[in-house]
Parts: structure tokens; C-alpha cells; sequence
């Protein structure tokens, strides 16, 4: 067999791909938990979607199948059966008879997972946002405002008013509603008391990224008519 300095003073293409394939492809350590927990949803997945796991040819599939859910379970913290019942009570609600990715399925445990403990799912809370943007004012503080419970007045307030400082599009408040719904989602599970609504002190200045704030600034000099100066 040639060697490598060899294949690639000869420009052996076909010898190249050879010792690359050969070459062993590094193998990234999960959780053994993950794994339990993906045999677990593989015996649930082929009975809710029989005609769509039947679609496997071969055990190559198979295996790189589950190596993507069990790297998902893994990078997400979906380690117990319990959160997987949760995702699978919802994939039995779809009336499309289609597997949903991996992305799609965490997203399930994680809004079943809100759920229980008494928290809205990411859609949910985006709406208290805005129907409590729309009637702030009918009420003297935030606090006066008829909350569900403690832990969405904190992410609600927080929420809003990032958004408000920040500009955050649709897409972008949606992406922290989920976030912030796993972190006290987080703190319930754990036993952490959340307080009563409290007046906070307004932040009296918040940041913003360098590009949100150079837009404002052309913002304003196009409205009062500065000119940018040039060299």
C-alpha cells in the first residue's frame, strides 16, 4: 500500500480516498442515559408511526437514526422516560402520519415538560406578552395586573421589557420565551420558591448590539436632517 507522502507526490486521487475512508471517524461519547431513554422512545415511535419506521432498508439507517436522536437527547437534557411521555402524548395528537426530527420532538418534551409544572408553552406565553403590552395601562403598576401565577409575572415583565429595549422581532421574542420557560421551568422542578410580584426598579440603561444602536443613530440623523461627514 502506498504511503501518503507517496499518493500525494504521485497526485493518486484513488489512493487519497482510500486511507481517508480507512481512517477511523471519531466517535463523540452520549450519556448512557440518553441511550436508554432513545430505546425507550424507539419502542413508542414504532407503534405510534408503524408505515414510517417500516422505511429503514437497511441497519446502516438505523444506526445513524438513533446516533441523531440520542445526540439530541443528550445536547438538550432530555434524560428520563417521564420527559419523553410528555413528547409523545403530543406526537400522538398529529394528524400527519410523519416522524417528526429530532429538533421538533425535544421541543414537544420541552413544552410537555412546562406543562406540568403549571408553566404555558413558548406560544402561550408570547401571547400573555402582548395582551399584556396591550393593557398595561389600564392598570397603575405591573404588579396590580391579574397574573396567572408568580413565575409569569417574572417572565412576562422580563420579557417584555427586553423586548421593548431591544427591538426584538416576532421570531426573536418567541426564541427567548422558550428559553426563559426552561429556566424557571428549571427552578420549580428543583424545589426553588418563586416570589410575589414586587415592584422592580426600572433599568435605566439596558444594551443594545453595536448594529441595533448605529441603525438608531442614522435613525435620527436622517429625521433631523444631520449630514454624515466625509473625509
Amino acid at each position: 500500500m502506498k504511503s501518503l507522502t507517496t499518493a500525494i507526490q504521485q497526485r493518486d486521487a484513488g489512493a487519497l480516498r482510500s486511507m481517508a475512508g480507512a481512517a477511523p471517524k471519531p466517535q463523540q461519547k452520549v450519556p448512557q442515559e440518553a441511550i436508554q431513554v432513545f430505546n425507550e422512545l424507539f419502542r413508542q415511535l414504532k407503534a405510534t408511526f408503524p408505515a414510517a419506521m417500516a422505511n429503514f432498508q437497511t441497519q446502516d439507517d438505523l444506526n445513524e437514526f438513533r446516533r441523531q436522536w440520542v445526540l439530541a437527547f443528550a445536547e438538550n437534557g432530555i434524560r428520563t422516560v417521564e420527559q419523553i411521555n410528555a413528547g409523545m402524548r403530543i406526537a400522538r395528537q398529529q394528524e400527519k402520519p410523519f416522524l417528526p426530527s429530532p429538533g421538533q420532538f425535544v421541543q414537544w418534551c420541552k413544552q410537555a415538560d412546562c406543562v406540568a409544572v403549571g408553566l404555558p408553552d413558548a406560544d402561550g406565553l408570547y401571547d400573555m406578552i402582548m395582551k399584556f403590552s396591550a393593557n398595561r395601562s389600564m392598570y397603575r403598576t405591573a404588579e396590580d395586573y391579574p397574573w396567572q401565577n408568580n413565575a409569569c409575572y417574572w417572565m412576562v415583565t422580563k420579557l417584555h421589557a427586553l423586548s421593548r429595549a431591544s427591538g426584538l422581532t416576532e421570531s426573536e421574542l418567541k426564541k427567548r420565551c422558550s428559553q426563559e420557560l426552561a429556566v424557571m421551568a428549571s427552578k420549580i422542578r428543583s424545589g426553588e420558591e418563586i416570589p410575589a410580584p414586587r415592584v422592580q426598579i426600572p433599568k435605566l440603561h439596558i444594551p443594545v448590539p453595536k448594529e441595533k444602536a448605529l441603525a438608531h443613530i442614522a435613525e435620527l440623523k436622517a429625521k433631523f436632517g444631520f449630514r454624515t461627514r466625509t473625509a
